[in-house]
């Protein structure tokens, strides 16, 4: 059946979106779906990542979540501040954001903080 350059290929819009970068150009090739802009490969039988699994790691390769209580590992001096966050700080109830400082805590005695996490490790 000839392909009529006028009419909107359905195909295409049954696909999912690409989960790396969204992008609604996505094909099938063999057993996986590929897509054209930033070539990422993924099986459509994979579970889709949800908007609380960012990816993001303590120190020992634990996967963070929002809510957990994390350990300092290394002491950190406080920016603009003679403040130090010591090696054992316990910080409860984290939330992870987007950016270079990926923690956003209240860290007992010194307050609301970013922190990276490659220097803390998961309870």
């Amino acid at each position: 059946m000839p392909i009529d350059a006028n009419e909107p290929d359905i195909r295409m819009s049954e696909l999912p979106p690409c989960p790396k970068c969204q992008s609604i150009y996505t094909y099938e090739d063999g057993s996986l779906l590929v897509c054209p802009e930033c070539a990422h490969e993924w099986s459509p039988d994979a579970p889709v990542q949800g908007d609380d699994a960012k990816g993001i790691k303590d120190a020992n390769g634990n996967p963070l979540s929002d809510g957990d209580t994390i350990t300092v590992i290394k002491d950190l001096k406080v920016k603009g501040s003679s403040l130090v966050v010591k090696v054992g700080t316990k910080v409860k109830n984290i939330r992870l954001v987007d950016g270079d400082h990926d923690i956003d805590c209240k860290i007992p005695g010194i307050g609301a903080m970013q922190l990276k996490s490659e220097f803390v490790k998961k309870i």
